[in-house]
């Protein structure tokens, strides 16, 4: 799994990608900072079960802070995109090709309105104006590759369509009902220009989630355009975050001057001068009105509300939640909602799924069948018949 950072210049994009991965790179208020990807893993943030449990536990493939498990997951910051980059301005082309390497999409956008969407100083920006664009740039993008290929699509069934967007990663089925969605027949196809804007449009949203970062919240006037954002479109969701806020505190963390697990609605000061603590009130003071930084928050809305995805914990002990060394709960396994436990034990071993016999709900200590649908937090053990 992959989640895009994305957006118009100067929003804050490399602050955000520094803020949630602790990778440093260049930061800078001129457009187009960022021109080649900058990839890294960040972390989305459950509760572990140690911390209902009272068990010590012994992360290998993540990490527990303070009752919270931190499970990596990859990020990269795509360059900036401006208005008419799905006809090659700005850095258009090279981000429409990046873009299609992620699974979900952050937007950071500029709340405080300070610049425009082609990451100029301005005094009072609409922010609204970058959510459209985006999701316009996107759609014409998509738009222009079916155009493009039209002539060998035409008369032919909708698999045509799925093979040339294979690129985006979007099922066959997935485009099946969209076109049905929108009344377009799916088979011997000959849709109309417009038919296949509006197919584009309505497949963005379907292959392409969005969460919206209303970035640089603490900046004057960002709450009042926050709240504007969300009676716009109430239908998204839109994040308040202070990304600048959130890299202060991960460094800080880092350095001993503060206790702060990312996610936290607040932080202990542990030992700081008094300029860093005077800063440090002002980031206190920030947080607290906003339950936070955002920063996490935005990111587990990704993986776990737009991409639909849960945590299982395999273990070979049920009883003492362990593997085969003894290690306490030591993976956390990110699946598709709706998973099945035949399916988890495929992802784990092909031989524990080939072997398969049943699962034990550890929490629950019952016998689970192969078709059991797994719950996020779920503790599982696959009993094969291979003695795996």
């Amino acid at each position: 799994m992959l989640i895009g950072i994305t957006g118009a210049p100067s929003k804050g994009k490399s602050t955000f990608f520094s803020a949630a991965t602790m990778v440093n790179v260049e930061i800078s208020p001129r457009p187009f900072t960022t021109i080649e990807p900058n990839k890294g893993a960040t972390y989305i943030s459950v509760d572990c079960p140690c911390k209902l449990t009272g068990m010590k536990c012994n992360p290998k493939n993540s990490k527990c802070e303070n009752g919270k498990r931190l499970i990596p997951i990859s990020i990269v910051d795509l360059a900036g995109l401006v208005p008419g980059a799905h006809e090659g301005k700005g850095l258009g082309n090279k981000f429409l090709d990046d873009v299609r390497t992620a699974d979900v999409l952050i937007q950071i956008v500029d709340a405080s309105g300070k610049t425009d969407e082609e990451g100029n100083p301005i005094e009072d920006f609409d922010p609204a104006k970058e959510v459209i664009f985006l999701e316009t740039e996107i759609s014409y993008w998509i738009s222009n590759i079916l155009k493009r290929a039209w002539s060998k699509i035409k008369g032919r069934d909708i698999d045509a369509v799925a093979s040339t967007l294979t690129g985006l990663k979007i099922k066959e089925n997935g485009i099946v009902k969209v076109a049905e969605k929108l009344g377009l027949p799916t088979e011997k196809l000959n849709w109309t220009e417009d038919e296949i804007l509006d197919f584009s449009k309505s497949i963005r949203e379907h292959a392409m989630p969005i969460v919206i970062a209303a970035n640089k919240i603490d900046v004057a006037g960002a709450a009042e355009n926050y709240k504007k954002l969300k009676e716009r479109f109430p239908e998204k969701t839109i994040i308040p975050v202070y990304s600048e806020g959130e890299l202060v505190l991960r460094r800080a963390n880092e350095k001993g001057i503060v206790k702060y697990t990312p996610g936290d609605y607040d932080f202990e000061i542990l030992n700081a001068s008094p300029q860093q603590k005077e800063a440090l009130m002002r980031v206190k003071e920030v947080i607290k009105k906003n339950n936070g930084t955002g920063v996490q928050q935005v990111i587990d809305e990704a993986v776990f509300r737009r991409l639909g995805l849960i945590v299982v914990y395999p273990v070979s002990d049920e009883h003492k939640y362990t593997d085969h060394f003894g290690a306490v709960l030591p993976d956390a396994v990110l699946v598709r909602n709706g998973t099945t436990a035949i399916e988890f034990a495929e992802g784990i071993h092909a031989d524990l799924a080939k072997n398969f016999i049943f699962a034990i709900d550890a929490k629950k200590k019952l016998r689970v069948a192969k078709d059991y649908v797994l719950k996020n937090g779920d503790i599982i053990k696959i009993v094969s018949g291979s003695g795996k």
